[in-house]
């Protein structure tokens, strides 16, 4: 891992992802999320101060340092326990129907093999276990998609393997039945990393 992956980018995204209209978003995903909790993509520890008291567990899971060391702080300060490991979601330790629920917040952009990662979730969550993700992705308009298909893959170089053309709900509903989904635009951002998919898929 570059010096760029562990040390600049973390610092990166510690900066942009913690304006209070990203935080609003945060607070909608985990208002819900209760028991034994996984979050995939952990990074520096901002979702911390949005999981409500429902929640009996939490492990966190994310495969850079950097981004563990910046949110030491935050593990340190939370009212809740969490168990913190460096590890990728493509392969998890964990034994099958593990986790009440598992969250992703902006995480499946960048996860390099998506359909193992969100097979992996599929496997730990308990039957009738919920996965509660945010994340941007492909738009549904031809010219945006023009776009976004053009700079991806400069997207992918300076966002640390970050995409920004995948159907984010195409690609979760081969491995979980999709209960609840929003897309939209969030405002003042360009509509190539701006469209939106926020929701909640259920394992039957």
């Amino acid at each position: 891992m570059g010096i760029y992956s562990r040390y600049i980018f973390p610092a990166l995204m510690d900066w942009s992802m913690s304006s209070p209209e990203i935080s609003k978003y945060r607070q909608q995903v985990l208002a819900e999320v209760s028991g034994d909790v996984l979050e995939i993509g952990f990074g520096t520890g901002l979702n911390l101060p949005h999981y409500p008291a429902q929640v009996n567990k939490l492990v966190v899971v994310d495969p850079n340092p950097g981004m563990n060391a910046r949110a030491k702080k935050r593990v340190e300060a939370a009212k809740i326990a969490v168990e913190s490991q460096i590890l990728n979601s493509e392969v998890l330790p964990m034994p099958d129907r593990s986790f009440d629920a598992v969250v992703s917040t902006w995480t499946l952009c960048s996860i390099v093999n998506l359909e193992q990662a969100l097979s992996e979730i599929a496997r730990v969550l308990k039957p009738g276990g919920k996965f509660y993700f945010i994340e941007h992705g492909l738009s549904p308009e031809p010219e945006v998609q023009k776009w976004q298909n053009r700079f991806n893959p400069i997207q992918k170089v300076i966002g640390d393997g970050c995409n920004l053309n995948r159907n984010i709900s195409e690609l979760i509903s081969r491995h979980l039945r999709i209960e609840k989904l929003e897309e939209f635009y969030m405002p003042n951002t360009p509509k190539i990393a701006g469209y939106f998919y926020q929701g909640v898929a259920v394992k039957d």
